[in-house]
């Protein structure tokens, strides 16, 4: 039996992937988190086959976790689940230890088979992601940030708090938070400083 740990935040995105998982032979989703530090606790006391993860959850970073996930249960195969396709994004969590990548726009099969190859020692790289990192696709870090996410990073730069930059660019203060994971995850940046200082070097503020 291949034991699952569903972690994202979204609650409908959770009760669809239980449903399409335990509906799979040989599957059983054993806890869900919404946040990482649950996943982490859920991963602890389960010890389950595959952890899958959403990389933009509240609290820190998904990316980050995974050595805290590692030493929770050392047999765990981790399988992101994301929005992200850049093929930066894939290459870093490939890198920090994950068994498989694939986008939320992909096809049920896909996330079928990467928990299956994860569980299997195997690792998974949705095919369209995979041609783009062969092909040498991984592009300029500073050209990952979309329009908004250069105007979030703008305000937070100049010490601006959550609502007031949802406040300044008429979005909600989840909106900025999953802006701000994102930023941090694209740039493999952790703390505020780090982003002033990355702000400063590109341009985007003025000392």
């Amino acid at each position: 039996m291949t034991t699952i740990v569903l972690a994202d935040d979204h609650t409908v995105v959770r009760n669809a992937l239980r449903l399409l998982l335990d509906a799979e032979p040989g599957f059983e989703v054993v806890a869900e988190a919404g946040d990482v530090d649950s996943a982490v606790r859920y991963v602890r006391g389960h010890k389950p086959t595959v952890l899958i993860l959403d990389l933009n959850m509240p609290g820190r970073s998904s990316l980050d976790a995974v050595p805290d996930i590692r030493a929770a249960s050392p047999q765990t195969e981790i399988v992101v689940l994301t929005m992200q396709n850049e093929p930066a994004f894939a290459r870093r969590a490939l890198q920090a230890g994950v068994r498989g990548y694939v986008v939320k726009e992909a096809a049920d099969a896909e996330l079928v088979q990467a928990v299956r190859s994860a569980a299997a020692g195997d690792t998974y790289l949705q095919p369209a992601l995979g041609a783009r990192l062969a092909a040498g696709d991984s592009g300029d870090e500073g050209d990952e940030l979309s329009e908004r996410e250069r105007d979030v990073l703008r305000l937070i730069a100049l010490g601006h708090t959550n609502a007031e930059v949802a406040e300044r660019l008429y979005i909600s203060i989840r909106t900025v938070e999953s802006h701000r994971a994102h930023i941090q995850q694209k740039l493999s940046l952790s703390s505020r400083a780090e982003l002033v200082r990355y702000a400063l070097e590109r341009g985007l503020i003025e000392t």
